[in-house]
């Protein structure tokens, strides 16, 4: 009985840590653009009846549900796609590094480089 209480405990935790960090104007968040299944680094521009509207890093705007944002997570090792150089291709790899809206790729084929946040997405 105790593992169970903790495993509801730190159930409930993470439910309010998500819930806390969503909900200031402000916030660096990952929202699910256009619903597609791809998470993606915005901050929170606005909240209202339940909905969040997300400017991401690439400049797009989105008005969404609670349900489409997670706490930004993003941590060095973290699988991420990137489009290489901008050109419009998603390749997997890595983040290597860190730094605001830069961020450094390791992909997977080999291939490193530094480019913007709002040039990748997760899964």
């Amino acid at each position: 009985m105790k593992r169970y209480t903790k495993v509801l405990a730190a159930g409930f935790l993470l439910a309010s840590a998500f819930t806390a960090s969503a909900q200031t104007v402000g916030d660096w968040v990952l929202g699910n653009y256009k619903g597609a299944g791809y998470w993606f680094p915005g901050v929170i521009e606005k909240l209202q009846g339940g909905k969040i509207t997300i400017r991401y890093d690439d400049g797009d705007r989105e008005t969404v549900a609670l349900a489409d944002v997670r706490p930004y997570n993003w941590a060095i090792g973290m699988k991420v796609e990137c489009n290489f150089q901008g050109q419009g291709k998603w390749y997997p790899g890595k983040i290597a590094s860190l730094a605001g809206e830069k961020i450094g790729i390791a992909y997977d084929d080999g291939d490193r480089e530094t480019t913007k946040t709002g040039r990748c997405r997760s899964r």
